[in-house]
């Protein structure tokens, strides 16, 4: 199984798009991952995760309070948006995630996209997607400039001289920009969103049940059982000789 980068030869295909501030994509995640460990041809599915901003219009650089910036969206109290954010955190602990989701804060992700872009040059998005998942939910860490970046993305074994540059000149913004034009166009509204060979669309966090489902379709259509012309033989309930 490959998450990104060059295109490997397989034989299933799952594009994610998701953004790393978004409590469900992490869920998703985990479902994905539990589907892919159940899937006896993992080893032929190849990953990509794909850029959706759920706020782009956020100031860069800038980060602030989660829960009362929900709560004014949504024009709830931060009371009842603190008992949504219980249930969310409920679900992910059943995934094996420790949110924390009122302590959190949130920012414009755009240069967390473009570092997911420069990982997938490297062969890195996957371990890349989970080191920035990882810090903005269950770490509390920023996400959203290029000193919180590096350091991150040194983890998982890139450059920290490529990394600068590479957010520096915003060489990967226009990639982000096609993703999410991509999704669109397929008719995703929010994330995460799963694409099977461009054929099969899964919106949501779906349970892993559904995914391997999704995956084990998939596979038959890429494997087509072929027939030659019937020869004698017997039927279920007779056996002339």
């Amino acid at each position: 199984m490959t998450a990104g980068g060059p295109r490997l030869v397989a034989d299933v295909r799952i594009e994610v798009w998701s953004d790393v501030v978004c409590p469900w994509c992490y869920i998703g995640k985990r479902r994905l991952e539990t589907a892919l460990a159940r899937f006896p041809h993992r080893d032929q599915v190849e990953v990509v995760w794909r850029s959706y901003q759920l706020d782009p219009t956020a100031s860069e650089g800038e980060t602030h309070a989660t829960l009362p910036a929900l709560a004014a969206k949504y024009g709830r109290s931060e009371e009842e948006m603190r008992a949504t954010m219980r249930h969310v955190e409920e679900t992910a602990a059943a995934e094996g995630l420790d949110y924390s989701l009122a302590d959190g804060v949130s920012g414009n992700t755009r240069l967390a996209h473009e570092l997911l872009h420069l990982a997938a040059e490297h062969g890195l998005q996957g371990q890349m997607q989970e080191r920035l998942l990882h810090a903005h939910f269950e770490e509390r860490r920023s996400v959203f400039d290029v000193e919180a970046l590096v350091p991150l993305a040194a983890e998982v074994g890139l450059d920290e001289a490529e990394v600068r540059a590479a957010l520096g000149d915003s060489r990967y913004r226009h990639a982000v920009s096609q993703d999410v034009r991509t999704a669109q166009a397929l008719g995703a509204t929010g994330v995460p969103f799963f694409v099977v060979d461009r054929k099969y669309g899964a919106a949501g966090a779906q349970p892993a049940e559904l995914l391997l489902q999704v995956l084990e379709r998939a596979w038959a259509d890429a494997h087509p059982l072929v027939t030659v012309p019937a020869a004698d033989g017997c039927t279920d309930d007779s056996c002339a000789v």
